[in-house]
């Protein structure tokens, strides 16, 4: 791992997403939701989807200058066409459209199709519930997860992050209806480190810990069943709002290829307001387990790993770093590993 400092990490990302024709203001959108993910300590969705980024954008298949085609079907039904555009880019676009008729209606939907990977959904979360909105965020992928008692992929890891306004720091939690998703696969690959039991199978339908093995296999659903039945949903809720592809059609946030047809649906609530750090603070100091570091509300563990990595670096994956520089144009001697974290 190397260690570096998120100011030196945008700039390197900006310099690569403008040498492949990013609008500089689409580009700041599109690197600030990746080092975020780096800075929560949540590499899968960080810097190392910026070269696929980019090849996709020399291959055609990303528009970077599209912020999306926006359609009301009703006073509260936004849908949108992406254009093939930048995920967060099209997805912001359509949050803030969404936002303001929020604040007339109270309630607004926005469906999104034929746009890219949108990345980490507690970023849209947290900054929605920043701005006093209650917020539902949804998304689909590429079918990575077996069915609970099946051994190959039919739908996707499809999270699903919720955020609300606490009269304090926002509420954000952010999860995969995986017990992975399938960046933190790439991620473990890119490490060279084992996975835990449980997480995959390989290409035969094998459990594996060989993270090269998993990626041309299948992702389990959290919690069983119950994963599963949550993934299934999302994926049927998606499709069916978005009109955007199902299970195995879905093609584009892994390849460098292919049009991406995934779909994103974002529910946002301007609702009344109301203060709840005591219950918050009350469940933080609830009588902790045996063995347990303590009670934290979700989102905090990410918030105080961006305030750690703020103040004393980022470490990056070698590989990544590498890259990182390659893109931007930085000369070799630049990126040598001598050191690390």
């Amino acid at each position: 791992m190397t260690l570096s400092d998120a100011v030196t990490l945008r700039e390197l990302g900006l310099r690569a997403l403008a040498r492949a024709g990013v609008p500089a203001r689409h580009a700041e959108t599109q690197i600030d939701l990746l080092l975020d993910a780096e800075l929560r300590g949540v590499p899968s969705h960080g810097l190392l989807r910026l070269e696929r980024i980019i090849r996709r954008i020399e291959n055609g298949v990303i528009d970077c200058g599209s912020e999306g085609t926006h359609r009301w079907l009703g006073p509260a039904f936004l849908t949108v066409d992406g254009g093939n555009g930048l995920g967060p880019v099209v997805a912001n676009a359509a949050l803030d459209a969404a936002a303001s008729r929020a604040d007339e209606t109270g309630i607004a939907v926005a469906a999104i199709r034929n746009s890219n990977h949108v990345g980490m959904l507690g970023w849209y979360a947290e900054r929605m519930a920043g701005k006093g909105f209650t917020i539902i965020a949804l998304s689909t992928s590429e079918a990575l997860v077996h069915p609970w008692g099946a051994r190959r992929a039919m739908i996707g890891t499809n999270p699903i992050a919720i955020g609300i306004p606490t009269g304090g720091e926002p509420f954000m939690m952010d999860m995969a209806t995986s017990v992975v998703s399938m960046g933190e696969i790439h991620d473990h690959a890119h490490r060279k480190v084992p996975l835990q039991p449980g997480w995959a199978l390989d290409a035969e339908g094998r459990p594996t810990t060989d993270a090269e093995a998993a990626k041309a296999g299948s992702i389990a659903p959290f919690g069983q069943a119950k994963g599963y039945a949550l993934g299934l949903a999302f994926e049927l809720l998606v499709a069916s709002l978005a009109g955007a592809a199902l299970g195995r059609d879905i093609r584009g946030t892994l390849d460098d290829i292919e049009v991406c047809n995934k779909g994103d649906v974002f529910i946002v609530i301007k609702g009344q307001q109301r203060d709840l750090q005591a219950y918050l603070a009350d469940i933080r100091a609830t009588e902790q387990a045996d063995g347990s570091g303590g009670v934290l509300i979700p989102g905090e563990r990410g918030r105080a790993c961006r305030s750690d990595r703020l103040r004393n670096g980022v470490p990056v994956a070698d590989e990544v770093w590498k890259k990182l520089h390659i893109l931007a144009g930085a000369e070799a001697a630049a990126w040598r590993i001598s050191g690390g974290v």
